[in-house]
């Protein structure tokens, strides 16, 4: 089933100069996906056509079968859940479980449901403590991970995650690639705008690699970012070990690896060869 179906969109923010170029894209339930691309590529403001944000000025976009030129924001994100890079830009109530459940409420949903979520998310985000606190005397890491709690309180459909690695050490990546197989295994869409090569190389079957407005690689993650040429279009560094690999193919490492451990299994059986022989 196709949740997102982008077809020809373009879109400019001035009329004039157009930051989408000719987008076709396509998003099935359940995919966990990644947007690559450099500073100014369109990544966020693709994104921002998922939850009717931003308008197509030519093509269409079309959300779990809703054409979001017609579709109000408001019934657009009971579907899809954005998590943007810095979650000073969408925190504003007095307090953490207030925030939380201004999205319940504004959809429509009785006291007892959003006392429940509420609970729910903030027993899960690990914020039970800050109940009660502002949202801004939080750490950079807790208002985080209140803007993804503010998301999930109210289970939507797709979810989407600008930049959340930006800041990040090793052992707050793994926790968000965790969640994200959790989402994943709870059936929901996840879409993750990132620049950091070595965590999706990781985590990440599909990759989207997209440069001046336009995609200019979609498909599974080992042949996009192993690919120089796709790399080098979209002004992307390759993960470690593929460069490693690029520079050893002489002696016989495959080109087209992808992870640590694919590049430390290849030199072993070199030297393993070479010992024999």
């Amino acid at each position: 089933m196709r949740v997102i179906e982008v077809e020809d969109l373009y879109f400019s923010y001035n009329g004039r100069t157009e930051v989408l170029r000719g987008i076709d894209l396509t998003v099935e339930k359940g995919e966990v996906v990644a947007i690559m691309g450099e500073n100014g590529a369109g990544k966020t403001t693709l994104i921002k056509h998922f939850n009717g944000i931003l308008k197509p000025t030519k093509g269409s976009v079309r959300v779990l079968g809703m054409n979001t030129k017609t579709v109000p924001v408001s019934k657009l994100a009971r579907h899809v859940g954005l998590i943007f890079q810095n979650p000073d830009h969408q925190l504003f109530a007095e307090t953490v479980e207030e925030e939380i459940a201004f999205a319940l409420k504004n959809l429509g949903f009785d006291d007892d449901y959003i006392n429940e979520r509420v609970n729910w998310a903030l027993k899960f985000m690990k914020l039970e403590k800050y109940r009660k606190s502002s949202p801004f005397t939080l750490s950079g890491g807790e208002k985080k991970r209140l803007a993804i709690a503010s998301i999930l309180a109210y289970d939507p459909d797709i979810i989407i995650f600008d930049e959340p690695t930006i800041g990040q050490e090793y052992l707050h990546k793994q926790r968000l690639a965790d969640f994200i197989k959790y989402l994943a295994s709870k059936g929901k869409t996840v879409i993750v705008v990132t620049h950091d090569v070595e965590f999706v190389a990781e985590n990440f079957s599909r990759t989207v690699v997209m440069a001046n407005g336009k995609i200019v690689a979609d498909g599974a993650t080992r042949e996009v970012l192993t690919d120089p040429e796709i790399t080098k279009r979209a002004r992307l560094i390759p993960p470690q070990p593929t460069q490693c690999a690029l520079l050893l193919k002489d002696l016989g490492v495959p080109e087209r690896v992808l992870l640590d451990s694919e590049l430390v299994q290849s030199i072993v059986s070199l030297l393993k060869h070479s010992m024999i022989t």
